[in-house]
């Protein structure tokens, strides 16, 4: 913590507003000098609680990084994610978070609940479990989607963004899901409600993109 301290630097804490993120927890340390430390300092189970505890936004990127996901609980992500305030923690935890055996059970969990980063939560999970999960049954995904359109609705900024997110990440992982996913976002783009209409309008642009087109077709002829 007290190296934590002194490479902190006041002009990147206030870059930080730029991008939304809440500076009162924060040190202004980017996020790859905290990854350059995580992987320096090892993984230590322990000490990523003591880490967490401190209350500092880079302390607890880093403890995420370093805790072991083996045994990392339920109960452990529901209290560390009950003290979520900013979009940029609930994304760096998440990566954690999905590579624990509850994650399908916490997703579900965390998508139903009110908190507004606490459902942000839920589909950073999905749209990392996207990049994380690589042997996950496709099943598995097509499961969330329904959740995706269940709280398609919620106009929030950071739930909102992260609901496209996952949308978007399910229908580039392959082209069966790429089809799901599409017409997911064509219902939601046709909707009358305007958060909806945005989540859909926004990613149907991607999946119908070249890039992403191209990028599927090669992924299936590797495949075959």
């Amino acid at each position: 913590m007290a190296y934590l301290r002194s490479i902190g630097s006041e002009e990147n804490r206030l870059g930080m507003l730029r991008y939304g993120i809440k500076i009162e927890r924060a040190l202004g340390i980017s996020h790859g000098v905290q990854r350059q430390i995580a992987k320096k300092i090892k993984r230590n189970h322990e000490r990523a609680f003591e880490l967490w505890q401190t209350g500092i936004m880079e302390a607890q990127f880093i403890a995420s990084v370093t805790a072991d996901p083996k045994r990392f609980s339920a109960a452990d992500a529901r209290q560390w994610a009950a003290s979520f305030d900013s979009w940029d923690i609930v994304d760096g935890v998440s990566d954690l978070f999905v590579d624990t055996e509850s994650w399908k059970e916490l997703i579900g969990e965390f998508a139903a609940d009110e908190r507004e980063f606490i459902r942000r939560t839920a589909f950073a999970m999905m749209a990392w479990s996207v990049v994380h999960r690589k042997k996950e049954p496709e099943a598995t995904f097509l499961d969330f989607l329904p959740i995706i359109e269940a709280h398609a609705t919620d106009g929030r900024n950071f739930v909102k963004k992260a609901v496209n997110w996952a949308l978007r990440s399910i229908g580039k992982r392959s082209m069966d899901l790429h089809g799901a996913a599409l017409a997911v976002a064509q219902r939601l783009a046709q909707s009358p409600d305007k958060t909806a209409r945005w989540i859909g309008k926004d990613a149907v642009r991607e999946l119908t993109g070249p890039k992403t087109l191209n990028r599927l077709a090669a992924k299936t002829k590797q495949g075959k």
